[in-house]
């Protein structure tokens, strides 16, 4: 595949399609274009946590010291209390080799530092896809406005509602949880001098509530997980009712402290929750997915933007291997292949997190919730955190070549 005339069109101008561009430009070389629908890049205000799997792919393209500064490191491991915050378990922060922390990020903070590291042509505000269909030659898009246009592939990295997925693949939609949350930021200079600036989760029955450090420790993102038989479609921009929030944690079988936190709230965000059963496939010839397009997971264990972070660079590794058009589609096919297996696991662990911190389902014998919440952080050091994105997408692709010369 010649990397200076192959166009690839990102559909999605969200933290994973901005690092599918980054990597594909500078891994792969390809000719990137992202399309945005809305007419300004940035996030409603809350927080993200980038893991140290995620850092790891960051470190590789070259941009995470300049995501570092922008975040905030913890002091030390989080932990997980019960509703009175009496300590239950702590929490893996750093992978193995304590080489990468966790760092909460202010969303617009991530999306503007990974934008700023692309060429200003190549993101495209304003475009909402309305279709896309493979031609003998490529890929065409078409856009709400009446703007059209034709690439070698199509990659949607336009989240859980995924206009791309919808129009090519007959996949099954994603499913209400049966929970929202309640999302936003708090100015860390409100709270007390000796607050933890570390993640902190409190577990009560039905719902949890956790928080952590953004923006150089200025901001204090926070989300509060509560049951509703209001479904809500998944948004970051949908007003919430503070009263609310701060109902739903009231009295005293929650921590005085907890609640004096949620008193101090001006401000938030209501998100329903939704994910899927994990997809048989993802591509589709010259068209393939990446991020919550792909794999839509509850956020209970903070891989979602993680995992389209290695989405990114592994679909980057494999498309520079392409020669001509059917080798494009065969590199979507063998990136599917070579993801779909871990980002299963996590889409079911993140399933299982939430169950643990409400307390409920398998986990009524608390007892029980609370060694697995203990044991659970060996899991979440050495499964997730160490994983190596291009490590394992190098040993993808020796195998394949094998595969090909026999």
């Amino acid at each position: 595949m010649s990397t200076n005339t192959t166009k690839i069109a990102i559909i999605g101008g969200g933290m994973g399609g901005l690092t599918a561009a980054i990597a594909l430009t500078r891994i792969a070389g390809a000719d990137v274009t992202v399309f945005e629908q809305a007419r300004k890049l940035g996030d409603v205000g809350a927080g993200v946590t980038v893991a140290p799997n995620g850092q790891r792919v960051l470190d590789r393209l070259g941009v995470l010291e300049k995501i570092k500064r922008a975040g905030a490191i913890p002091d030390g491991h989080g932990v997980y209390q019960d509703a009175l915050g009496n300590l239950v378990a702590e929490a893996a922060w750093e992978d193995s080799a304590k080489q990468y922390q966790n760092v909460g990020m202010y969303r617009p903070d991530l999306v503007n530092a990974l934008a700023g590291e692309l060429a200003p042509e190549t993101i495209r505000l304003g475009h909402r896809l309305t279709a896309l269909q493979h031609t003998d030659t490529g890929v065409r898009v078409e856009f709400e406005h009446g703007e059209h246009g034709e690439f070698d592939a199509v990659v949607g990295a336009d989240g859980i509602h995924s206009v791309v997925r919808s129009s090519l693949m007959q996949l099954p939609t994603p499913v209400y949880s049966g929970f929202i949350a309640y999302r936003g930021v708090l100015d860390a200079s409100l709270l007390p001098d000796d607050w933890p600036m570390i993640s902190q989760v409190w577990m009560g029955e039905g719902k949890h509530f956790m928080c952590y450090p953004l923006k150089q420790r200025k901001l204090f993102n926070y989300v509060g997980f509560v049951p509703s038989d209001r479904p809500l479609k998944e948004s970051w921009s949908a007003p919430g009712d503070v009263a609310e929030l701060a109902a739903e944690f009231a009295g005293e079988n929650w921590d005085p402290r907890l609640r004096h936190f949620i008193g101090l709230i001006e401000q938030t965000f209501w998100w329903g929750l939704h994910d899927h059963e994990p997809l048989t496939n993802w591509s589709e010839g010259r068209v393939t997915l990446l991020g919550d397009s792909a794999h839509t997971m509850l956020p209970h264990a903070g891989q979602g933007v993680n995992q389209a972070m290695e989405d990114s660079i592994t679909l980057a590794f494999f498309l520079r291997e392409a020669s001509g058009p059917d080798g494009i589609a065969e590199a979507f096919k063998r990136y599917t292949a070579v993801r779909m297996q871990r980002t299963a696991i996590l889409q079911n662990a993140s399933r299982r997190s939430g169950s643990q911190f409400d307390a409920q389902n398998e986990f009524e014998d608390i007892a029980k919730r609370d060694a697995d919440l203990r044991a659970g952080r060996d899991f979440r050091r050495s499964v997730v955190f160490d994983f190596d994105a291009v490590a394992a997408a190098e040993k993808a692709l020796t195998r394949f070549r094998r595969i090909s010369v026999a």
